[in-house]
């Protein structure tokens, strides 16, 4: 359910969003192809159909409810439960590793579509129509989704070459990739200060993929 607040904020974002260079006409990303125009009755914003927004909005707002709780739980299951929901939620089913990521028998984070688009690009990924804005582009997206599983094979491996002396998070552009990484190491700890310090990391990442859409 979207909220009075979140109605504020999607209506001011796509004011932002406009502003960064409003909607594409014919391009396509990841092998969808975006609309020239949005559907009738849409309401749009310089070119925005806020119901993208809405969904982008409504999306990050679970990621972060999400790391939140991994930042404040006190037992390492309940840590590996809610960065499992957060790192799902960016994946979507056809993401990588999508699924019963602790082991617990239970999948968390469940969702029809993902964040960003699927291994063959399909689903196409919430972020993809939104993805005129340059903030969403570089700082979301982190690249042109041409070849989604070149993407998210960068991803993989960044995570596997992970050490806690070697942080290659940063060599991903994508910052909802990023929290996944932490995601992932959280859930390959037993520690749970490791998995409160990655809930940190992983929420700065959240906190940029928010603010792309109002750059």
């Amino acid at each position: 359910m979207i909220t009075v607040a979140t109605r504020v904020w999607v209506a001011a974002a796509a004011i932002g969003l406009a502003a960064c260079g409003g909607a594409s006409t014919t391009d396509s990303v990841g092998g969808a192809e975006l609309p020239s125009a949005p559907e009738d009755g849409a309401i749009t914003t310089g070119g925005v159909v806020e119901a993208d927004v809405a969904s982008f909005a409504e999306r990050m707002a679970a990621v972060d409810e999400a790391v939140a709780v991994w930042r404040d739980v006190s037992t390492i299951e309940a840590a590996h439960e809610a960065a499992e929901t957060a790192a799902n939620l960016i994946v979507g089913p056809n993401g990588p590793d999508y699924g019963d990521r602790s082991g617990d028998g239970v999948v968390s984070g469940q969702s029809a579509v993902g964040l960003l688009p699927g291994l063959d690009g399909v689903p196409a990924g919430i972020a993809i129509p939104l993805s005129a804005n340059r903030c969403v582009a570089s700082d979301v997206l982190g690249g042109t989704w041409a070849d989604p599983g070149a993407e998210w094979g960068a991803m993989l491996t960044a995570i596997d070459e992970w050490r806690p002396d070697n942080n290659t998070m940063p060599t991903l552009a994508s910052h909802p990739m990023r929290v996944v990484g932490w995601a992932t190491f959280t859930l390959g700890s037993d520690s749970l200060d490791d998995a409160h310090e990655y809930a940190g990391h992983a929420g700065l990442h959240v906190d940029i993929s928010v603010r792309a859409l109002s750059c």
